[in-house]
This record gives C-alpha cells, sequence and structure tokens, in this order.
C-alpha cells in the first residue's frame, strides 16, 4: 500500500504568489494567504493600493487597527500624517503607491481595543515576497521606506535608520531609495517638541528625496 503524502503548511507567501504578477493578480492572490500565522488573527489583508506606474512608493511597517478593518493601507491617524507630509513635499496621495511589509495587522488585546504589536523576523520574511513583487509590478522612480521594519525588510538587518535617515541611494527596486521616520513615530513621541522635530525631519527627508528623482527625470 502507497505512502500518503501529507502536504506541508505554508512557510512564505512565496507559496501563494501567483503566475502573472500584475498588480490586480497579486492583490487576489494575497487575499489568500496563510504564509505565516498572522492570517489567524487578522480580519483580511491588507494590500498596497495607488497606480499601476506610480513614480513613488512608499512601504510602511503593518497594519494597524482601522486598516485591517477597512482593508485599506494608511486610513489610520498615521495615514493621515503621511498624507499631510506628502502634499507638503509636493506628492499627493492618490499619485503615489503606499503599502506595508507585512500585509496582516499583528496585535494584542487591551481590554476591548486591539494594540498594535511590532512583527517578528519569521513574519518579515514571510511576507517579503509581496513586497518584491509590489515593487517590481510598480518600478518606481522613488522608493520611500518608514521605519525599522520596512528598511530592513529589503536592506537587512544592520540597516540603521539612525544612521542613514534621509540619505538617497539606488536599489534594485529604485534609483532613488531614502528611508525615514514612519509617520506612526511622530505621533508616539511623548513631547510636542518631539513630535515637530520627527515630523519636520520627515518632511525634510521627503522633500528631498523628490527633489533628487525630478533632478534626474
Amino acid at each position: 500500500m502507497g505512502k500518503t503524502l501529507t502536504k506541508q503548511p505554508a512557510t512564505s507567501a512565496a507559496d501563494f504568489l501567483p503566475e502573472e504578477r500584475t498588480l490586480p493578480a497579486l492583490r487576489e492572490a494575497a487575499a489568500a494567504c496563510q504564509g505565516c500565522e498572522l492570517y489567524r488573527s487578522a480580519t483580511q489583508t491588507v494590500f498596497g493600493e495607488g497606480p499601476q506606474r506610480a513614480e513613488a512608493v512608499l512601504v510602511g511597517e503593518v497594519p494597524g487597527d482601522q486598516e485591517d478593518l477597512e482593508g485599506r493601507p494608511f486610513v489610520g491617524p498615521a495615514g493621515r500624517v503621511l498624507a499631510e507630509v506628502l502634499k507638503e513635499a509636493g506628492l499627493e496621495r492618490q499619485q503615489v503607491y503606499v503599502t506595508n511589509a507585512v500585509k496582516h495587522f499583528k496585535w494584542e488585546p487591551r481590554g476591548k481595543r486591539r494594540l498594535h504589536k511590532k512583527p517578528g523576523r519569521r513574519e518579515i520574511v514571510a511576507c517579503r515576497p509581496w513586497l518584491v513583487a509590489e515593487l517590481l509590478a510598480v518600478r518606481p522612480k522613488l522608493l520611500v521606506l518608514l521605519g525599522a521594519t520596512a528598511a530592513q525588510s529589503l536592506l537587512g538587518t544592520a540597516f540603521r535608520i539612525t544612521q542613514r535617515r534621509g540619505e538617497i541611494f539606488t536599489t534594485e527596486w529604485a534609483r532613488c531609495t531614502m528611508a525615514t521616520h514612519h509617520p506612526s513615530a511622530v505621533l508616539r513621541a511623548p513631547e510636542k517638541i518631539d513630535r515637530d522635530r520627527r515630523r519636520a525631519e520627515m518632511l525634510a527627508d521627503m522633500r528631498g528625496a523628490v527633489a533628487a528623482v525630478r533632478a534626474v527625470a
């Protein structure tokens, strides 16, 4: 009698990538992703959104509570900060493609609230194929990595925003790549003076990145 083979559980988003790598095909496939355990407690996959040929791609960390419920990235308080900074830097939110390094909300209960929890390395690595596929589909001129998780998901764990924030460099995904604060870091700063400083730094970084892209266009 032949031996019954047991299907191994998925260990990465790579197991769910479709043959067609357009944004609509990727979004549809990602809805069924079980590449890590986060899908079990999330409401839905929160895939990126924006134009197929956006000039810029902005990558955050992980969806928040509101994003998880609505199924769209950057629709909560951090998203409002991001939209404001983009506009002041010369870009409109609808002109750019926004996404996250991890596509499912990671949270812990606090009473009746669901509080954001930082994704672990296993979850970041498991979700990375979606992010890379998005970048290859859009092929932006500018790639902005918002926060350490986004930066390290693509550039490795040795990358430090504290050392290289605002620096413009070339990667395989975009001629101009830059890492800066995540907008939630602006909101989380306990003192107004720190919130104002981080927002000003983020805006200066974004303006520098936009100027760099337009200088080589």
